[in-house]
């Protein structure tokens, strides 16, 4: 690894994050559709919704709306990546004294700052909607964790199509999928209600064990097998998709 990895990274990093901070419709947009969402469940749908918990909707439906922030998030970060790629960018870049890798890293890291001011603004509106939670510093820092984990593993997914997309709508539309899926899990209802199928589905997909984990760190409850699934499901999409990004990359700048 190049020695000035750290400070070219920094560098560019900045450089994304005053693109960033001179058209905040990124992060607006990012956290309008998750809010919608959350006002939609819970004042036209929660009443009619049972969740067995005991516990107000919001709060049972907080952390699967944190996912699909996320989902909804990292598409901008194919879409960053794919218009520097295109605009001849990397190429200007890499034909300077600076580490490689650290162009592509200035994307993940703009993506891990990005995703965490759309997950406050959604945080914010919840608890004005009245999202309430006894959890402590440890399980926040938990909650933290695993949502910056969550959120790396899916950014080097997006990196994937935003080097090696065709067209805009192709670096995005990936993207759609993965802000599906919390709706086939636990995230707005109980597995246990679901046909056999869809509820084995739901029950084996990484995003109820994730939401799982998350609600009972915020319901101060234990947390069980799920956060060890969670987390091996996180580390394992990251790996995968760190290799198969980084391997794209090395072609594309060969």
């Amino acid at each position: 690894m190049n020695r000035h990895f750290l400070g070219d990274s920094t560098v560019l990093l900045g450089r994304s994050l005053r693109h960033i901070a001179r058209s905040p419709d990124t992060i607006i947009t990012t956290a309008v559709m998750p809010i919608a969402m959350m006002l939609m469940f819970v004042f036209v749908f929660g009443g009619a919704i049972d969740t067995g918990s005991g516990e107000s909707y919001v709060n049972y439906l907080l952390p699967g709306i944190l996912l699909i922030t996320i989902a909804s998030g990292i598409s901008y970060t194919a879409f960053r990546l794919f218009v520097d790629m295109k605009g001849g960018v990397f190429e200007r870049f890499h034909s300077m004294p600076i580490a490689r890798s650290a162009v592509l890293w200035a994307h993940v890291l703009t993506s891990l700052v990005a995703n965490l001011i759309s997950l406050v603004v959604v945080l914010g509106v919840a608890l004005i909607m009245g999202f309430r939670t006894g959890a402590g510093v440890l399980a926040w820092l938990a909650v933290a964790g695993i949502l910056l984990l969550f959120t790396l593993a899916l950014t080097w997914i997006a990196v994937i199509p935003g080097l090696s997309a065709k067209s805009v709508e192709g670096a995005g539309v990936f993207s759609y999928p993965l802000i599906f899926l919390p709706f086939l899990s636990s995230a707005f209802v109980p597995t246990d209600g679901m046909p056999g199928p869809v509820r084995a589905f739901a029950e084996n997909q990484p995003v109820t064990s994730i939401v799982n984990t998350i609600r009972a760190l915020f319901t101060e409850q234990s947390v069980g097998n799920d956060i060890w699934v969670a987390l091996a499901w996180c580390v394992g999409i990251l790996v995968v998709a760190f290799v198969f990004a980084t391997t794209i990359y090395r072609r594309k700048i060969s």
